[in-house]
């Protein structure tokens, strides 16, 4: 069985239509043999590889690029979202399968596949999908844009006026702060800091002093902008014409190293080990971040990108001096550092709007809605029943207002949150300064070690102390992944609790880009639950006991197994038995193998899974049952939702936990029941939609790849997030 399947830069494999089911005939009435049943649930083929399948992913975000159903400013996007996770995905997970190898901890995963193996792997697959994205650049994207008027001019297609205009560019903007550095015994190599825009230069001849090195290393100054828009009043035609930083550099090359003969200039781009390390046993734990910090931007080399006319005995020099193999090294044919070109898709003038998705404005419930100009009163709407919101497609504004309003309620008393991610400028946490300021307590988890957010936390969890809240750090071996607010209220003779329970981060940014569910609601069992949590993380003590919610490190992941089992358990006696998981991502082999189980025993197992996924489908006498589903569309699938049939009488969870090892076993989580019988029909059937999704969704078949699922011929499309758009927000397409 195959671990992994490749695919050719253009095969278009993935575009076939799954087959239909087919009718059955006399020839197919008689009894099937059974399928001998799976009993030994360990077999590495059983499993799909962990870093492989994000791999997978990722090529599916690439290949969003192709799809001319996205407007052409989108699948610019759509590329350069791609660089940034393969970015990421070198940083910390290539790095830590190097480091096994390098310290010589190599772990087997599920699938049987060591690190060099998966190493050796992750280099073929994604050469070949870096290949693939700037072939979609060169030849499909950039002359298409420069068709509707928005171009990005090379060197040899620059006019007189437009090489006047970046020269006097280059020595006032770029001159000033940009350092060549010549090699020789008294200037070493330099220390290049992860992701730094770079250049080889070879050279000829002696300088002032006699040097006669040959060679020079120019690291672009992050200061300066990668992509610069050129003025008008130089420009041939309208529309919007942007210049590479490089090419910049590359025109006056000559200036940085004047007398010397220059004999070419090759950008490059060093990546590096990004992951933080922290010890259990810290005194403290802000002080340790920020010593950890420090030292991020020169963790040990883990990949070497370099324009692909680079001669070789310069791409050589380049390996040996980091310590990189041909394994590492990518060459490309563009820019290095794609990603860059993002403040391109994120200034779109008014003249380009047709080129982007169409905008929308976020639905609002009714229960907040009035007729007055006043605003509602979120605590008081909440009293009268639970709100379910389910964004970007409803607004997270009744979030914030709830907060907002808490902070300047005279009967609020108390006010607790979780901060995970939530952004440098946000309105949340205004709220909690306001809320501290005025006396009441405010006492806010703040997870300072959310990846590639440790610095700006630190930063407001120091505003936060300024004002007077208490900022807790949460638990040193379990980052506080958990989505909740508290909100304590004296209402007559007694007090009433508010919260906030959900499936993403508080942050306004993403609430328009990923989709999440949000649960306000004043149960009383409910706020009791995330009292108990907040004490656990603030204070000291046994897990405590939780009656509605489930919550991780504790209770998470024997709930759902449980509840799964349950479901094995009433197919074998007849009774109605379906399983429909939402997730980011499915690692964990105690809950695959719940699921295997379950299929085994007849139920219906359907998984949305958006990333990685290790469980295969289709496998007979083992998960013949289960279907593998991810959807990637215009907006970041990002809700976690557990449904079970149980009997008729199905039970809906939301939670901020994937189905991973460090979601259940190494973090703070927590799972949440959507128990008004209204919402949680409604959760059906909005995870029914995103099953029927025939346009942006991608099956996994059993040897680890995805076909993508097409209309068959007379079938009209559907779209999920596009008919949540139109059904719940204020959307005319």
């Amino acid at each position: 069985m195959k671990i992994f399947s490749a695919r050719g830069p253009m095969d278009n494999s993935q575009d076939r239509e799954l087959p239909e089911p087919q009718a059955s005939t006399k020839e197919n009435l008689e009894p099937a043999v059974p399928t001998p049943r799976i009993t030994d649930l360990s077999n590495p083929e059983y499993y799909i590889n962990r870093e492989l399948s994000h791999l997978q992913f990722n090529r599916r975000v690439l290949e969003q690029a192709l799809n001319d159903d996205h407007p052409l400013i989108e699948r610019l996007r759509f590329l350069l979202i791609y660089s940034s996770n393969m970015d990421e995905f070198f940083e910390i997970r290539v790095a830590g399968l190097m480091q096994q190898v390098e310290f010589a901890r190599e772990q087997v995963g599920l699938d049987g596949l060591g690190p060099q193996a998966v190493l050796k792997e992750i280099s073929n697959q994604a050469k070949e999908s870096v290949q693939l994205q700037y072939e979609i650049l060169n030849d499909k994207l950039l002359p298409r844009l420069a068709k509707q008027g928005i171009r990005f001019v090379r060197r040899h297609q620059l006019n007189d006026k437009q090489k006047a205009w970046i020269k006097r560019f280059f020595y006032n903007e770029v001159m000033p702060i940009i350092s060549p550095i010549g090699l020789d015994p008294a200037h070493p190599f330099p220390r290049l800091a992860n992701k730094l825009l770079c250049f080889i230069v070879a050279m000829e001849g002696k300088d002032a002093f006699g040097r006669e090195t040959g060679m020079a290393i120019i690291p672009a100054p992050r200061s300066l902008p990668r992509v610069v828009e050129l003025p008008d009043e130089v420009c041939d035609k309208g529309g919007k014409n942007y210049v590479f930083l490089s090419s910049i550099i590359h025109l006056h090359m000559q200036d940085l190293f004047p007398g010397m003969t220059i004999k070419g200039c090759y950008q490059f781009r060093l990546t590096r080990n990004s992951d933080l390390d922290l010890e259990d046993e810290v005194e403290d734990l802000a002080k340790a971040l920020q010593g950890e910090l420090l030292s991020r931007r020169y963790g040990e080399t883990v990949r070497l990108e370099v324009v692909d006319n680079c001669p070789k005995p310069l791409v050589d020099f380049l390996l040996k001096e980091f310590g990189l193999t041909d394994n590492e090294l990518y060459r490309v044919d563009g820019p290095v550092n794609l990603t860059r070109m993002m403040s391109v898709c994120n200034e779109v003038s008014p003249e380009f709007e047709h080129l982007t998705f169409p905008s929308f404005t976020p639905g609002y419930p009714k229960a907040l809605q009035t007729r007055s100009t006043r605003s509602v009163n979120v605590l008081d709407a909440i009293r009268k029943s639970d709100i379910l919101l389910h964004h970007p497609f409803e607004s997270f504004t009744p979030v914030v207002d709830m907060l907002r309003q808490a902070a300047t309620d005279s009967n609020v008393l108390a006010i607790r949150q979780t901060l995970y991610r939530t952004g440098a400028r946000s309105e949340m946490v205004d709220a909690l300064v306001e809320a501290a300021r005025k006396g009441k307590e405010v006492t806010v988890i703040v997870e300072i070690r959310a990846r590639f957010d440790e610095e700006e936390n630190l930063a407001l969890a120091r505003r936060l102390q300024e004002a007077g809240a208490v900022v807790v750090y949460g638990v040193v071996a379990y980052k506080t992944h958990a989505k909740l607010i508290l909100i304590v209220r004296r209402e007559g003779k007694k007090i009433q609790r508010y919260a906030h329970l959900g499936t993403g981060n508080y942050h306004a940014g993403n609430a328009r880009l990923y989709t999440d569910y949000s649960l306000l609601t004043c149960d009383k069992d409910i706020t009791n639950d995330v009292r108990k949590i907040f004490q656990q993380l603030t204070g000291m003590g046994k897990a405590v006991r939780v009656r509605k919610l489930f919550h991780a490190p504790f209770t998470l992941k024997k709930s759902l197994i449980e509840l799964i089992n349950q479901e094995a358990v009433n197919a074998k006696e007849g009774k109605p038995a379906r399983v429909i998981i939402k997730v980011n991502s499915l690692t964990e082999s105690h809950l695959i193998k719940a699921l295997y189980r379950a299929s085994q025993a007849g139920v219906e197992v359907r998984l949305i899974i958006r990333g990685i996924c290790c469980l295969r489908p289709g496998i007979p006498g083992l998960s013949e049952n289960i279907q593998v589903r991810s959807i990637v569309g215009r907006f970041l699938e990002h809700t976690r939702v557990f449904y079970f049939e149980n009997d008729d009488r199905f039970r809906v969870y939301c939670s901020s936990a994937d189905g991973m090892v460090r979601n259940l076993d190494m973090r703070v989580e927590t799972c949440f029941p959507i128990e008004e019988p209204k919402l949680a029909a409604r959760v059906k059937k909005e995870l029914e939609l995103y099953l029927s999704d025939n346009t942006c969704s991608w099956q996994l078949q059993s040897d680890g790849h995805y076909l993508q699922n097409k209309p068959s011929r007379g079938q009209r499309r559907r779209n999920a997030q596009r008919r949540l758009l139109e059904t719940l927000a204020n959307y005319a397409h």
